[in-house]
């Protein structure tokens, strides 16, 4: 009967499996680009850069069609002044064999780059081979041959005339670092201040400590994350079916670097498949090398089976099998009692610890520590945080193991086991069954891997980080721009994991790219242990006073949200007042069962703010908008560029209503964080120093006044 319930469910996963897109399309590129050259004609450049982006990811590698792709996407990137990113885009579409015939047009386009980018001599290089590839060309008509050489004309023309009058040399502008703290790294856990000590007892758990009195906004941890990948989009998914069409709604796996997490704006393709993109070749490579020439031909399973299971097999990929394999037959000792990582701290915790109690230095008999006591970020460390298998139900356990053998099987059905295994002969491509053992059974070495990968799939549920961005929603014309968090991806943070849930926590957390930063919310004294909010929805504290289901906590989470959508829905329609009313009530409502720092009650008062800018009254929406920004220095760190972002917009609120001396500090600040983050030619620090400009030269009777 078991196997029977196992062949169905493995049919019903090759079943949708078959929804998912992950492989090339070119007639899907070619809707793409069409839709691209539409954007482009209507002056929509960031919309079309996109949809190119889109089509060079679904394009075949060494056919015309691509090159065509990365022109045209060099073409919206020059409208958009991204100069080098488009001289990139040119050289891609050289590289991928453009065609000899188009190619003065975009030569031409480069040497504007290199023009408008002060390389003088370069781009009048790229002219003399402009007019060279003209000269060669035979098929480009007399209208376009001409066009082509009075353009060159008239850049050379610019070019002589910068050389013989260049423009002065543009002030340096160093960008205003938040004030330096001393930041000392704790000896024994990795990524650490030293003002952190790493315990353990039987109630707690492993858990982080302060081993000095911490100061509010005090770095405690900088940790990369040891694995992350991105959250796919549900537009990867068709619907059921026979007719396939693809659709080209713009997700989060379009907008940031399945590698690094930074933002795209001329992605670089994967050769193998449509979902990988990356910011630049250089990433792409090292994500070849680390984990995705495996991940590559499995991506429709592992939109599948979902990103837990992604994460889980990202992560014995990173660790390697040599690693893994070591990690999983310790774990097989012949005491069953000491199979989990808390029992083995109860038993190793009776044994005398010469180090116990010294401040910063952390327990070396504590699990996930190396030889030498050092808790570090490592595979180690992940391999033992806490699956809490026992409390997973056994359909829940048999599903997830279900998704970690169908992984597997796939491995060895494309031949890629050896690929997994770290072995030499495959490195490159292999073509399916190279490597197999032919048989439907796992080969002893993959029931490792898959061992292992079952055991972070469960550590997951508990020990999970997302990893999130703020995003604007809607029109950006508002006087308050709406943003809200977005989960970008998931990831194991190892030493963030020994943090203890609370429903107050004593920390921030911010991210940037991969990689976590956590910062003391308020004054935290020596001997008190450092607190991080897992779910602000539902809390396993016993002196909680609101304990419910999280089922019912999420309906009313959702019920709240489609509250505040009607209320926003209201406010479109120009109906403000019964706007304000509805958002109150959300407030009110909202206030008996989510944290006073929930991030949601920070948009609800953002929504406020809003609102009352429309109707033009400034001192009520910066009130509302000062409440959304304690909460988002709580979440995100002071000096943050959520932060950042924030006091812009309370600049902004705050000069419409000539508060000034509010205004002019509030500017002041915007301007020292978002110099860090943004640069100071930004064109948000250009907007905040017109504003001050304006502010100061106010007649003196009305500065008096205000």
């Amino acid at each position: 009967e078991e196997k029977r319930e196992a062949f169905k469910e493995a049919a019903a996963l090759r079943r949708l499996c078959r929804r998912a897109r992950a492989g090339k399309e070119p007639a899907a590129a070619r809707r793409c680009r069409e839709e691209g050259n539409g954007r482009f004609g209507s002056r929509r450049y960031r919309e079309a850069a996109r949809l190119y982006s889109q089509a060079a990811s679904l394009e075949r590698p060494g056919g015309p069609d691509l090159s065509l792709c990365f022109a045209n996407r060099s073409a919206a990137l020059f409208h958009l002044g991204h100069f080098q990113a488009c001289l990139e885009d040119i050289s891609r579409a050289q590289g991928h064999g453009y065609p000899d015939k188009l190619l003065p047009k975009v030569l031409l386009r480069k040497a504007e780059c290199l023009l408008c980018l002060g390389r003088l001599q370069d781009a009048a290089e790229a002219l003399s081979a402009v007019e060279k590839k003209i000269t060669e060309c035979q098929t480009v008509t007399s209208t376009a041959h001409q066009a082509l050489l009075k353009k060159i004309s008239q850049l050379k023309k610019k070019v002589r005339e910068k050389e013989s009058c260049p423009e002065p040399a543009s002030e340096a502008h160093d960008a205003i670092q938040r004030e330096s703290e001393i930041w000392e790294e704790n000896d024994s856990i990795s990524g650490a201040s030293s003002s952190l000590s790493l315990r353990f007892d039987l109630e707690r758990g492993r858990h982080l400590v302060a081993s000095q009195d911490i100061l509010t906004g005090q770095d405690l941890l900088k940790e990369e994350a040891f694995v992350s990948v991105l959250c796919p989009g549900e537009s990867l998914l068709l619907p059921d079916g026979n007719e396939a069409t693809w659709d080209i709604q713009v997700t989060n796996a379009d907008l940031y670097c399945h590698r690094c997490l930074k933002q795209l704006l001329a992605s670089v393709p994967c050769s193998g498949c449509s979902y990988a993109k990356y910011c630049s070749q250089k990433c792409a490579d090292q994500a070849w090398k680390q984990y995705h020439r495996t991940e590559c031909s499995l991506g429709a399973l592992l939109l599948t089976v979902g990103v837990f299971c992604h994460v889980a097999l990202r992560t014995v990929l990173l660790a390697g099998f040599a690693e893994v394999s070591r990690l999983v037959e310790q774990s097989h000792d012949d005491d069953k009692d000491l199979h989990n990582p808390e029992a083995r701290c109860k038993h190793l915790n009776k044994a005398p610890n010469p180090r116990a109690g010294v401040p910063g230095k952390a327990e070396p008999l504590i699990p996930g520590c190396n030889d030498s006591g050092r808790y570090q970020s490592s595979y180690q460390a992940v391999f033992n945080l806490l699956p809490h298998t026992e409390k997973h139900s056994p359909e829940h356990k048999f599903l997830c193991l279900l998704s970690v053998v169908a992984i597997c099987k796939k491995i060895q059905e494309t031949g890629l086991e050896a690929a997994v295994l770290n072995r030499e002969e495959c490195e490159e491509w292999v073509k399916p069954q190279a490597c197999g053992n032919g048989s439907d059974e796992l080969s002893p070495r993959m029931k490792i891997m898959a061992e292992a990968m079952l055991r972070h799939v469960l550590q997951l549920q508990c020990n999970a980080q997302a990893i999130t961005v703020m995003q604007e929603l809607g029109s950006e014309d508002g006087a308050v721009v709406n943003k809200k968090p977005v989960r970008l991806a998931t990831a194991f943070f190892p030493v963030l994991s020994l943090l203890n849930h609370s429903c107050s926590p004593n920390i921030s957390v911010s991210f940037n790219g991969t990689s976590v930063t956590i910062r003391a919310s308020r004054p935290i004294p020596r001997g008190q242990e450092i607190f991080h909010c897992y779910d602000l929805l539902c809390c396993s504290n016993g002196a909680c006073a609101l304990l419910v289901s999280r089922e019912s906590l999420s309906q009313r989470l959702w019920d709240l949200q489609q509250q505040i959508k009607k209320a926003l829905k209201l406010l479109s329609d120009n109906k403000s007042d019964q706007a304000i009313k509805m958002l109150l009530k959300c407030q009110s409502d909202a206030g008996n069962f989510l944290s006073p720092e929930h991030l949601l009650m920070g948009e609800v008062e953002d929504h406020l703010a809003q609102v009352y800018a429309t109707l033009g009254k400034w001192k009520e929406a910066a009130r509302h908008l000062q409440s959304s920004i304690r909460i988002v220095e709580i979440h995100h760190g002071p000096s943050s560029v959520e932060m950042g972002h924030e006091l812009f917009k309370l600049a902004q609120i705050l000069f419409n209503g000539f508060a000034v001396s509010e205004a002019l500090s509030t500017i002041q600040r915007a301007e020292e964080i978002l110099s860090v983050h943004c640069g100071p030619q930004s064109t948000q620090i250009q907007e905040l120093k017109e504003m001050k400009t304006c502010l100061l030269e106010l007649p003196k009777s009305i500065l008096q006044r205000t």
